[in-house]
Parts: structure tokens; sequence; C-alpha cells
């Protein structure tokens, strides 16, 4: 996409299902062992009552799509805010959408809203972002 074919309220979402395995190797690629994540007895008798996944996982999600589906190849993070409102449990699918806020036509930068919403409608995680576009 050009940097002008964006317009404020555009919008993108897509599904994405977290699996065990992800998470597993989320630990394994950051050393981030914790074991409400890793380990299913101890997270069975933590407040969520089974393991459930880092919510970096989920923010690192939303910078694959914003760098590969939308906006697109060119994006580059400058700016992450998250707030992390509810766990996301292994196994569930989660829908992620990325909006266009703000458009700083001068320095090709794109302010967006990052939100994952678990499918009962909760809001998971939410968030705004800086981007630089460096694409076409």
């Amino acid at each position: 996409m050009k940097f002008e074919d964006f317009f404020v309220g555009q919008s993108f979402s897509t599904r994405r299902k977290i699996t065990a395995e992800m998470v597993d190797s989320f630990a394994n690629l950051t050393g981030d062992r914790n074991p409400v994540h890793t380990d299913e007895e101890f997270a069975r008798k933590s407040r969520f009552g089974r393991r459930i996944a880092h919510g970096m996982l989920s923010v690192g999600i939303i910078s694959a799509i914003l760098g590969n589906e939308f906006p697109g190849p060119g994006s580059i993070y400058m700016k992450q805010e998250v707030r992390f409102l509810k766990p996301i449990f292994l196994e569930e699918e989660v829908l992620i959408t990325i909006e266009i806020l703000e458009i700083k036509v001068e320095k090709k930068r794109l302010s967006v809203r990052t939100t994952v919403e678990k499918n009962n409608g909760e809001m998971a995680v939410d968030g705004e972002a800086l981007l630089l576009f460096e694409g076409e």
C-alpha cells in the first residue's frame, strides 16, 4: 500500500490462535520461563487456573501484523504503549485489530490503536503505536 492511500479510521483485523507451542517457543527465545506461562501445575494453582500467554507475545504478534499485513512492509515501530487487561489462555483464538488514529504526512508517520480481543468480547490488550512508514 502507498502512504497516501491510508486514512484516519482505516482498520485491519485478523484472528490468531495462541498455541502452547507459541508460548513455549516465546519462553525459550526470551528466557521468560515464568511458571504461570510454562508450568501447567503451577498455573492451575494461580488466580488464572491454567497457563496464560506472555503479554509480550501478543505485542510481538501485533509487530508482525504491522510489518507484514497492515500497514505492511516498510512499517517501522517507533513507540508502543500497551495495557494488558485480561489474560489470554493457551489455545484461545483472539481478534487483533489495528486502526489508524492519526496520519503525520510530513514525516510519513502513523499513529495506530492496537487491540487484542477475546472471543467473549473482552479486551485483553489495548494500546497505541507510532509507526514510521518507509514503504512507497
